[in-house]
């Protein structure tokens, strides 16, 4: 999976390990290569490649309980076959070569190898739910690369005379194909994690296959572009069939009757103008809780920074709140909720307020995070709190803090403290958020209740001061205030040059 498409991605829930764990052994495919499995044995024979030998097909089929009159039973009980060796849940011995004195008939027994249950099926039920999960990561590799593959039907008519495959007819390159593939679970992926995604709601096959062709400066896309995202949309619709079974993906395919209606190729940009219902016919995948587990445990291996909520809950909270600074407001409550649940209160509040220290750029968003940490606290991070009451950068965070516990004894801010907190609360906003609709609103609030506010503010010795004045200048809802803004952002970079 490539790493250059999203070098960092917003931080995934997942389930436990237990409970992936538990997905993972329910997933069809992989339940029916564990029961094939247990059944290898000494009369089971296998080809070169390991492959289960085609009079063992019916038996096979039989043991996983498909019907024999079922075309598509040999098919499955090869595929499982196929994934129980991946995986190592099968040992294979292949066949030795025979130097050709073999007459290739069914009964030339020296041609076939066999079949043993493999060591780490034992770890099917006794080990750990990382070793399932890893079994179950093996076996999405190997769906993932028949996926990536052209139908048997494309693969027959590019059959050559000589029997070879000629794969200029067939348009078929693996390592790009694996790659569309890659590519299209990463955007899946980013669709269902991303603030305002679509988490737990399924994805039209249509947004997901423009995704993929319709580049991003692209207005109205022509008839051209359309055409391949319509000829995208069918490559997915195999593909997720593939992919269902292994317990990646929830999917609904593309109804065969829109497709019996078309004249042509799909048309799917009328998705967009029609009812859900309607939608729907054009096919919806989402990828299940298992799904975000494998997809981001690919993109790990690639070198993506692809988080996940939680795992910062043994780290210190100086790096706690210099990742969450980059997460939505919802992620970062739910990562610092789980630091904080295994933590003593006094202790943990004091180390927020210790990391949350800095003139660098990233200081404003860190400290609006220590005070979102900090929130929930009660009475046990009184005291760290009231540690830093004098402290230039937190002091102003600490009286907040105290005046919404309803503290009588807190000391007023001097103006000094005052303006800093007010430049350093607008630069951590626009860190977070940027530019927002209710950013002016705030600012109007924070400077309506200081006469000549402007006319001291460009003096603040904090390292965003020019910016943030810069940006109430464009923002500021009053036409007076934002000139008087403009005026002291120009001082202020005067004052301190870039």
């Amino acid at each position: 999976m490539s790493a250059e498409s999203h070098p960092t991605l917003p931080p995934v829930r997942l389930h436990s390990d237990a409970e992936l764990a538990r997905e993972a052994l329910g997933a069809p495919l992989f339940a029916r290569a564990v029961r094939l499995a247990r059944w290898a044995g000494p009369d089971t024979r296998v080809g070169v490649g390991g492959e289960l030998a085609t009079a063992q097909l019916p038996e096979a089929a039989a043991v996983l309980g498909l019907e024999a009159a079922d075309e598509d039973s040999a098919g499955y009980a090869s595929q499982a076959w196929r994934v129980a060796v991946d995986t190592g849940l099968v040992d294979v011995t292949e066949p030795e070569d025979d130097g050709g004195k073999g007459d290739g008939g069914e009964d030339d027994e020296e041609r076939f190898g066999t079949a043993t249950p493999g060591e780490d099926l034992a770890l099917v039920t006794g080990g750990a739910p990382g070793d399932v999960l890893d079994l179950w990561l093996a076996a999405l590799d190997t769906v993932l690369a028949d996926a990536a593959v052209p139908d048997l039907d494309d693969l027959v008519d590019a059959l050559d005379a000589g029997g070879e495959i000629d794969f200029d007819r067939l348009d078929w390159n693996p390592g790009r194909e694996a790659d569309f593939l890659d590519g299209v679970l990463a955007n899946l992926y980013l669709l269902t994690v991303a603030e305002g995604g679509a988490a737990d709601e399924p994805v039209p096959l249509p947004v997901l296959a423009a995704s993929m062709v319709v580049p991003d400066d692209m207005g109205e896309p022509t008839d051209a572009v359309l055409e391949q995202v319509s000829d995208a949309m069918m490559r997915l619709d195999d593909q997720f069939r593939q992919l269902e079974p292994i317990g990646l993906v929830e999917f609904r395919p593309v109804d065969e009757a829109l497709m019996a209606e078309a004249e042509g190729p799909l048309e799917p940009e009328t998705a967009s103008a029609v009812d859900d219902e309607d939608v729907s016919r054009y096919g919806m995948v989402r990828l299940t809780p298992l799904g975000l587990y494998g997809v981001r445990a690919r993109m790990l291996e690639a070198g993506v920074d692809a988080p996940a909520v939680g795992e910062l809950a043994e780290k210190g909270a100086d790096v706690l709140l210099d990742a969450v600074s980059s997460y939505s407001e919802s992620a970062a409550q739910a990562e610092i909720e789980q630091w904080l649940a295994g933590r003593e209160p006094a202790a943990a509040a004091a180390e927020l307020l210790a990391a949350a220290r800095g003139d660098d750029e990233g200081g404003p968003l860190r400290r609006l995070r220590c005070q979102q940490a900090l929130a929930p606290a009660g009475p046990e991070a009184e005291p760290a709190v009231r540690s830093v009451l004098d402290d230039p950068e937190l002091g102003g965070l600490a009286r907040v803090w105290l005046a919404e516990r309803g503290v009588s004894d807190v000391p007023a801010p001097d103006q000094e403290m005052v303006f800093w907190l007010t430049v350093d609360t607008i630069a951590a906003q626009l860190a977070a958020d940027g530019e927002t609709e209710e950013l002016p609103l705030l600012m109007e609030t924070l400077t309506a209740h200081h006469a000549g506010f402007f006319e001291q503010a460009w003096r603040v010795e904090h390292p965003a001061t020019a910016y943030v004045l810069e940006a109430m200048g464009r923002l500021h809802p009053d036409r007076k205030a934002a000139k008087e803004a403009r005026k002291a952002a120009f001082k202020a970079r005067s004052r301190r040059p870039a």
